[in-house]
């Protein structure tokens, strides 16, 4: 158990320093959510964390359906 919590912590801490440096917008959950889906794909880790960072910036008004044509 204890093992597991230092990874945890570890890895926190490693992501928090690499968005620093990077000087990425995203939050340290985004970049986690990005980081466990790209694994096994053949992406820099700077390209696939760029590309996470820019479909964030989208508007979020344009995912929301619109249920009452006002």
């Amino acid at each position: 158990m204890k093992t597991q919590i230092w990874i945890a912590v570890s890895a926190y801490v490693l992501v928090a320093i690499v968005r620093k440096r990077v000087g990425l917008n995203a939050t340290l959950y985004q970049i986690l959510q990005v980081l466990s889906v790209t694994p096994f794909e053949k992406v820099p880790i700077l390209q696939a964390l760029q590309q996470a960072n820019s479909r964030t910036d989208l508007d979020d008004s344009a995912k929301q359906l619109n249920l009452w044509d006002f």
